[in-house]
């Protein structure tokens, strides 16, 4: 069995990789000064450099679970998150609202993805 760790620190990887699919962890965004929207829009942009660094991308996404510290900006952060997922590809997802790890983070998302074979 072989896995590979990525953007590896002592208590955590941004993305392991094992048996052609590729776990994230939850991504916040690094500019905490952003409304909902470009929070999420950041968070996205994470996500699609650690998909594309394991290989794969946002077309290969099986799940995604989605934090929000505030229900009323659930819409804004929904309309970043359909214009980025793909067409008849929508993962299965959840979402809920939470207190995220800073008081800052207005959103964090984790995915799983599928590694499409070469």
């Amino acid at each position: 069995m072989t896995v590979t760790y990525h953007d590896s620190n002592t208590r955590m990887s941004q993305a392991t990789v094992h048996n052609g699919t590729v776990y994230l962890a939850g991504q916040v965004p690094d500019d905490t000064s952003a409304d909902m929207r470009g929070q999420t829009e950041q968070v996205l942009a994470k996500i699609d450099r650690l998909l594309a660094a394991a290989g794969t991308s946002k077309q290969h996404v099986l799940s995604a679970l989605v934090w929000v510290t505030d229900m009323s900006e659930f819409a804004e952060m929904n309309s970043v998150w359909d214009a980025w997922v793909v067409a008849g590809r929508p993962p299965a997802r959840a979402a809920t609202e939470a207190k995220l790890a800073l008081p800052e983070f207005k959103v964090e998302i984790m995915v799983t993805a599928a590694i499409p074979e070469a």
